[in-house]
This record gives C-alpha cells, structure tokens and sequence, in this order.
C-alpha cells in the first residue's frame, strides 16, 4: 500500500468552490459597507463645513460675509484654518464637496449666504445619496445621488437630516 502526499482534484476544487461562495457573500457587504461610511463622512464633512462658515462670518467675515471658496476656509489662508487640507481640495472619501458664498440681493459686494453640496463621485459605487446645506444649517440629503443645483433648491428641499 502506498501512502498519498498531497491533496487531490477533487478536494482542492472543494476548497476553492467553497472560498468563492464566501468571497461571493463577503465582497457585497464589504462595499455596502464602504458606501455607508462614505456617506457619514460627507454627513460630517458637510457639517464641518457649515460650522466653518459660521466661524468665518463672526471672526473673518466682520459679520457680514461667508466664506466664498473651499480654500479660504483652509490651512495656509491666514484664517484660522477652519478645514482640514482634504476636505479644503474639494474630494473626501469617494465625495465632491462644492462651497458657493452667495452675494447679497441687496448689493453691497456682501456674501451672505452659502450654499454646500456634497455628491458621490460614481452614485450606487462611492455613495448612493447626495447632501446639502445652506446658511440655516439644516442639512438635505437627495435619495438618487443627484447634486443639487443652488441654493434655493437646497433650501426648498424637505429631505432632511435628522
């Protein structure tokens, strides 16, 4: 009688059947996964954001203007450093994160609104919803990943974030 040394066919296809339908189960909750923290990271970046501004208009803006761009709000501007480098470049954690200072309708070269968006990069892959805020600090969110346009579609929405 001869002993065997090593596995057969049969066995090894066994094995890498049986780690397919693992990969097969695992790979779907891994990115389901991946969204959902990417989504609570554009939740907490539109809320930095939001908290910025406010910081900018009392001690930057003399109380009558917002922050206009992404990179006055961050490292280097002289003002405070109000956002860290990542969400200062305008793309955090599979998001596209767009501020807008808005002038005031009653001239004066003044911004005083804001508008925040924060849209997945590839909706369904890096995120599957959309996020807004504006000078209310109330934060919108649009179920299809679809970026909302202005300000005043951000600010009629009645998504919200509780």
């Amino acid at each position: 009688m001869r002993k065997q040394k090593g596995f057969s066919l049969i066995e090894l296809l066994i094995v890498v059947a049986i780690i397919l339908i693992i990969a097969a189960i695992a790979v779907p909750n891994m990115l389901r996964s991946r969204m959902a923290a990417n989504e609570a990271s554009a939740v907490s970046s539109t809320r930095t954001l939001v908290s910025a501004e406010f910081n900018y208009y009392q001690t930057f803006g003399g109380g009558t203007d917002y922050g206009q761009t992404l990179t006055a709000l961050g490292p280097g501007t002289g003002n405070g450093n109000l956002i860290d480098a990542n969400l200062a470049t305008g793309t955090k954690s599979g998001y596209t994160v767009a501020l807008t200072a808005v002038a005031s309708s009653g001239g004066g070269g003044h911004y005083d609104q804001f508008f925040i968006s924060t849209v997945p990069i590839t909706v369904g892959t890096t995120g599957s919803r959309s996020f807004c805020a504006v000078e209310d600090a109330v934060l919108k969110f649009d179920p299809s990943g679809n970026a909302f346009g202005s300000h005043d579609l951000c600010a009629s929405s009645s998504n919200v974030i509780q």
